[in-house]
């Protein structure tokens, strides 16, 4: 005689498994939503501002001039630059800072991060007793070379580049903290040599954190103004951005400042919104 199969049991809802956790989205509390509020319009009303004043009808014959396409090719070209120079010495730096125990190393952070808060015309007067003709290495530059860096186009992207490297190298260093070691490592052990195994392995894997750092880089450099200012000068066609050409129109005519804000504030916009999604892409 064959056993009777137990009876079946109903399952006990005290102890069945819990559903999956939907994601829903927390309720604001009011006593942060008005300050919120208040932060987000303190930073677009100005920009609303801009585009009211915007002398809309004058516009295309404003932007025509040789002056703004002189200023807004230098502008473009020596962010471009500044922002190859960020990476060429920039991602080595990073790497330095989150791979190495070297000594000092807070110290090495701390001197590398100072630009975000010196005041750009401070930055400015440091790179001219440094790099100028009578600096400490601008003499030498000069005795020994002929190089003049100072009231140059050179020196504009060095400006540029000295107040925008620290947001590539934030950025990289983090990216590089985040990625996991263990790749590097395998690579050794499979013969590749450091060199190899940064540029094979490390690399592609902080790809989106050099990114996102050399679009943030490019857009300090695009908007810088003190530094450029005090150490290249502003002469038209060779050291006159577009930030200092906003700055000479404002004293003469305010609607060609208006005009020529709008512009960089275009690029702006265009460059971080076709990049955010593809870099900076947050779950």
């Amino acid at each position: 005689m064959s056993p009777t199969p137990p009876a079946a049991v109903a399952p006990d809802p005290a102890v069945s498994p819990r559903p999956r956790a939907r994601r829903r989205s927390a309720r604001i509390p009011y006593a942060l939503l008005l300050p919120a509020l208040l932060g987000l319009a303190f930073l677009v009303l100005p920009l609303v501002g801009l585009l009211v004043r915007t002398p809309w009808s004058s516009l295309p014959t404003r932007l025509s001039s040789t002056e703004v396409w002189d200023a807004l090719r230098l502008s473009l070209i020596s962010a471009t630059a500044a922002t190859a120079l960020s990476l060429l010495v920039g991602v080595p730096l990073a790497w330095l800072l989150a791979r190495t125990d070297v000594p000092g190393r807070r110290l090495i952070r701390a001197l590398v991060t100072l630009p975000l808060v010196l005041p750009p015309v401070v930055g400015g007067v440091a790179l001219l007793l440094v790099l100028g003709r009578n600096g400490i290495v601008g003499r030498w530059l000069d005795s020994a070379f002929g190089i003049t860096l100072p009231f140059h186009t050179s020196g504009v992207v060095l400006a540029e580049a000295f107040v925008a490297m620290p947001f590539l190298v934030i950025s990289v260093e983090g990216a590089l903290r985040a990625a996991d070691p263990r790749y590097e490592e395998a690579a050794a052990t499979l013969g590749a040599s450091r060199l190899t195994a940064f540029r094979r392995v490390t690399l592609p894997l902080i790809a989106p954190g050099i990114g996102a750092g050399a679009v943030l880089a490019w857009a300090r450099a695009l908007g810088e103004f003190g530094a450029t200012i005090t150490f290249a000068g502003n002469f038209p066609g060779q050291t006159q951005t577009m930030p200092l050409a906003v700055y000479l129109a404002m004293e003469s005519d305010p609607e060609a400042a208006i005009a020529l804000s709008l512009v960089l504030l275009a690029v702006s916009i265009t460059v971080l919104a076709g990049l955010r999604d593809r870099w900076m892409a947050t779950p």
